[in-house]
């Protein structure tokens, strides 16, 4: 374990670094409390033809910029007004209040906000793991001698608790051969922190997403294992109000084709939207000659098989008191 002023001289550091790349998604449960004064801007509700879509600083939510600098919204008949947010918890207030009708989260974060009442539905995924473009990796210090994922048990590995970064984490490496007995894990919130702790050798792995993971790569951090070999656990995905999908489907029609649009620009014609890519991804300057766009998939939902591993994995962890059902959570209508 790492000292409390080793934790507070990293905590400095990742102060400086997230000016530069803030923090990928780390899910949490929804709120109970209504937000205290001055932690979210209070919106007003949206009506038909306007959509709200919380987004985090991240390479997923890309094309969602794309689509409203090249007027697809506008096109589609939408007012839609992409609303920043600087982490899940943020986002997922302003989903619980209802002053977004949209986001971009996960299959993890969805369980977990609809564990007592379906609140959101998921339309569409994101981005998930290809063969040739992972989106976690599990990484080890450059001078580490763990070679491999065996090397790993009893380890302690610094991880986001009760996200999808702790759950991807377990699942790559149960298919590599560890029990869940043999995973030993440190809770670092923090990506930038994560990877701080990762380059100083103050833990002995980490589970990072892109564009950090890349930035550990480049300097020097060894890949472990990450999610090419075992895409199905990896994904984010696009959800919306249940309230939303029930009265304005039409609405999200409409979001989807524009959504599908830019990222058909993206796959025809990436470097026209590269600087996008650098400024709302939050690519570092290291990486900015040499970061490429991710590949996005096409219109797709995620399988019940994989919903209910996520659902079996949070009632193991007692996240859940009760199975959420697939069909309660993941809207179909919405695939071509």
């Amino acid at each position: 374990m790492f000292s409390h002023r080793t934790l507070t001289l990293l905590g400095t550091v990742a102060l400086v670094l997230l000016a530069a790349c803030a923090p990928a998604p780390v899910p949490t449960v929804a709120p109970t409390a209504a937000p205290q004064a001055g932690t979210t801007p209070t919106l007003a509700p949206t009506g038909a033809g306007m959509l709200r879509i919380g987004v985090l600083p991240i390479t997923d939510v890309v094309p969602f910029y794309v689509a409203l600098e090249q007027d697809y919204f506008k096109k589609q008949g939408l007012n839609v007004e992409l609303v920043p947010a600087s982490s899940a918890a943020e986002r997922d207030q302003m989903m619980a209040t209802q002053q977004i009708d949209g986001q971009l989260n996960d299959l993890v974060s969805t369980v977990l906000f609809n564990a007592q009442t379906p609140k959101i539905k998921i339309v569409r995924t994101a981005r998930t793991a290809f063969p040739n473009a992972a989106e976690y990796w599990i990484l080890t210090p450059k001078d580490s001698s763990i070679k491999t994922a065996q090397d790993l048990k009893g380890k302690e590995i610094a991880i986001s608790q009760n996200s999808v970064i702790e759950y991807v984490t377990q699942r790559l490496l149960e298919k590599e051969g560890l029990a869940a007995a043999d995973i030993k894990t440190t809770n670092v919130p923090s990506i930038p922190t994560r990877l701080q702790l990762l380059t100083q050798n103050q833990v002995a792995a980490a589970t990072l997403p892109d564009p950090l993971a890349s930035l550990a790569i480049l300097q020097g951090a060894r890949i472990v294992v990450d999610d090419t070999k075992y895409p199905e656990y990896s994904m984010s995905v696009i959800s919306f109000r249940a309230d939303i999908v029930t009265q304005r489907a039409g609405d999200i029609r409409k979001f989807l084709a524009a959504y599908d649009q830019a990222i058909q620009d993206i796959r025809a014609k990436p470097d026209q939207f590269r600087n996008t890519l650098i400024d709302k991804g939050r690519v570092p300057d290291q990486l900015k000659d040499r970061y490429q766009f991710p590949p996005f998939p096409d219109p797709s939902i995620p399988s019940k098989a994989q919903w209910d591993d996520v659902v079996k994995w949070a009632t193991e962890r007692k996240l859940i008191s009760a199975p959420v059902t697939f069909e309660s959570s993941v809207e179909s209508g919405f695939i071509k």
